[in-house]
């Protein structure tokens, strides 16, 4: 069963968390690598460069919402196709271990079960903007 009274601090804490590490990237994408770097090495791994500027809008975007607490439930399940697009196209082949060369699967897959926990738990305390619970929305 989940503590009524410390349930929604916890997913306010993963929710920070997630989207901090959403920002953190894409800004690495942007600032450090650039966006004409990382075009050029998405299409190096036969994706089309131009996905660089949504999959980079989408982690900036999405990591404030999910800070902010903007319909986080919503934004967390939006993030979660760029997570499972990353570990299909990048770590897959690289093995378990995220300390392989070139990063294994272990961290993206962690990353993509913490978005689809906050989906599930929802938006948790102080959010901003709370997203409509799933139970009203028919899904349970």
């Amino acid at each position: 069963m989940i503590d009524a009274s410390t349930g929604p601090y916890a997913a306010l804490l993963l929710r920070i968390g997630l989207g901090l590490l959403f920002l953190a990237h894409g800004d690495l994408q942007i600032r450090v690598y650039g966006l004409r770097t990382e075009s050029e090495y998405f299409r190096s791994i036969g994706l089309p460069g131009r996905l660089v500027y949504l999959t980079a809008t989408m982690q900036v975007i999405g990591g404030i919402a999910l800070v902010a607490g903007v319909y986080a439930r919503f934004a967390a399940l939006l993030l979660l196709p760029i997570i499972v697009g990353t570990i299909v196209t990048v770590h897959a082949s690289k093995g378990w271990l995220f300390t392989n060369k070139d990063g294994g699967w272990e961290y993206p897959a962690f990353w993509a079960l913490a978005l689809l926990v906050q989906f599930l738990l929802g938006d948790g305390a102080w959010a901003l903007l709370r997203s409509p619970s799933l139970h009203a929305l028919g899904a349970w």
